[in-house]
């Protein structure tokens, strides 16, 4: 049987690739409710992404720079839903 690695989807922008990659590693996760993008604040989730873009950065980008793009999205991404008036989300 031939046995293929999965493939991650094309994606369009380098942010979007960024944003792949924390979700992969469990670094954000989506507000149920609104779909924001929330920081889990979890340290060893931030490593396994930083580690992750630097191994296999998208085709054309270089690992210094994909690291420092997963960086820059994480920066941007509070850990609360900016719409939600609780804590709930």
């Amino acid at each position: 049987m031939l046995m293929t690695k999965e493939r991650r989807p094309a994606i369009r922008t380098l942010r979007g690739w960024a944003i792949g990659v924390l979700q992969e590693a469990g670094a954000i996760h989506e507000c149920e409710e609104h779909g924001w993008a929330k920081d889990r604040a979890d340290p060893h989730a931030r490593e396994r992404a930083v580690d992750l873009a630097g191994l296999e950065p998208p085709t054309g980008v270089s690992p210094a720079d994909a690291v420092a793009e997963v960086w820059h999205v994480l920066d941007s991404i509070g850990d609360r839903c900016p719409e939600c008036v609780d804590d709930d989300c």
